[in-house]
């Protein structure tokens, strides 16, 4: 196995070389790095083998998030938070009886009108979320099928952490102080949100992790020869 990913990491580091037009260097420089990284899991599995590879697996696996992605696929993501940030501010303001009005990545509330820029899409707490969430449910659930549920929950979670933001930051500046608009909370306070929302996946992977023990210590009851104790 491990001369077959050396092999493929060559093929993979020569392949951007051996096209006609180049493919741009954000798509180059993600190529680039699956070579190198599937370089680094080949000569794991050369000098140690597969067994002890296995157990490694998950780590060997997460390196591959070394990988920058694309421009145009980054690109592609911050719209999508963009306008699901949007929808979820959209949402808090409809349910707390504010009248807004959205066209797009424009809120519009009395008052105020809110554009959810590139910058506010919150790409980089997002990512901190998905991947800590990735790594707690590795380390606190054994099911795959709970591991994959709550690392897909981390997506909606951290949309709707962002409107929350949204909704908190227009709200202060306009019921309360117009400082909240460009002071500390709005170019600073994005730790507290990410705080919040971190909260909510411990909640969800506790929840998850007491449902899989409850599973496991019935499967254990069930055994022939267990005696069930108080």
């Amino acid at each position: 196995m491990g001369p077959i990913l050396l092999v493929a990491a060559i093929a993979i580091a020569s392949w951007t070389r051996l096209l006609p037009s180049s493919p741009g260097p954000g798509v180059q420089l993600a190529v680039e790095m699956i070579a190198l990284v599937t370089s680094w899991m080949g000569s794991f599995v050369l000098c140690f083998g597969a067994k002890s590879s296995r157990i490694v697996l998950f780590p060997l696996l997460f390196l591959f998030g070394l990988v920058p992605l694309p421009g145009a696929a980054l690109n592609w993501i911050i719209s999508l938070l963009q306008e699901g940030s949007a929808w979820s501010a959209h949402a808090l303001f409809a349910a707390f009886g504010v009248p807004v009005v959205q066209t797009g990545v424009l809120l519009t509330i009395p008052n105020l009108t809110i554009q959810v820029a590139q910058e506010c899409s919150s790409i980089r707490s997002s990512s901190m979320l998905f991947i800590t969430t990735i790594v707690l449910a590795q380390v606190l659930l054994r099911s795959p099928w709970r591991k994959t549920l709550v690392v897909f929950l981390a997506i909606p979670l951290s949309v709707a952490k962002n409107g929350l933001r949204i909704f908190t930051i227009a709200m202060l500046g306009t019921r309360v102080d117009p400082d909240y608009l460009t002071g500390r909370l709005h170019h600073q306070g994005g730790i507290l949100f990410f705080i919040v929302a971190l909260i909510g996946e411990f909640a969800i992977l506790i929840l998850l992790r007491r449902g899989e023990m409850s599973s496991l210590s019935r499967s254990l009851e069930s055994l022939p020869g267990t005696v069930a104790t108080d």
